[in-house]
């Protein structure tokens, strides 16, 4: 059966207004990864802005593109706030797991290497004053 002139042009409307929004995301995504390596560039050529402060940007700018990715090519962007909301909140609990499991063995970590055989007990320091040294 062949396309209405109509038709045709539906289809074609549709086909540009995804491919603009495909190329609008490109370009955020340039922009923000270009940010990200200037950053690092300007770190290590520095030491400025600090480590902590430096990763902390890199994990929200990642944190960015990935609800551009999200939004624009798995499409959640045209969908209902409950379908968005059902699918957030399980990453989110995810992400609140791998940040309490990291948190729980590098603990379990420091306990072990603290308390390994061999590893001397701490002494206190007792503070001998004059009198009782000639006692």
């Amino acid at each position: 059966m062949a396309h209405t002139h109509t038709e045709a042009v539906h289809e074609e409307h549709v086909h540009d207004a995804s491919t603009k929004g495909i190329w609008k995301t490109f370009w955020i995504l340039l922009v923000i990864t270009i940010i990200e390596v200037g950053l690092a560039f300007l770190h290590l050529e520095t030491g400025i802005p600090p480590k902590w402060l430096l990763n902390s940007v890199f994990v929200g700018l990642t944190v960015l593109k990935a609800f551009f990715i999200v939004a624009e090519f798995m499409h959640l962007r045209n969908e209902i706030r409950n379908l968005i909301m059902t699918i957030l909140i399980p990453l989110l609990l995810f992400v609140w797991f791998i940040i309490a499991f990291l948190a729980d063995g590098d603990s379990w970590k420091n306990m072990r290497k603290n308390l390994s055989p061999g590893t001397p007990a701490p002494v206190e320091k007792v503070k001998v004053t004059n009198e009782e040294a000639h006692h």
